[in-house]
């Protein structure tokens, strides 16, 4: 079952011109829940995903401590 968003700023990543536009957008969802909303930038109409705060935190953290990095081959 999907859920009805509230109102999202949306944000699209600064790295989606540089590849064509085919990038992610996020932003809060705004019904001062905390949660963040993703989407495919260039299909909104899409599937969107909703992190709670706690899971959004993480995954920051996450990102910025490196646990993402990698060397593709």
């Amino acid at each position: 079952m999907s859920e009805i968003l509230p109102v999202v700023a949306w944000h699209i990543s600064t790295k989606s011109a540089s590849n064509g536009g085919s990038c992610v957008e996020a932003g809060p969802v705004l019904d001062g829940s905390g949660r963040v909303a993703v989407r495919h930038s260039k299909a909104p109409e899409a599937a969107t995903i909703v992190y709670t705060a706690e899971e959004w935190t993480a995954f920051v953290r996450s990102v910025k401590d490196g646990e993402f990095d990698f060397v593709a081959p």
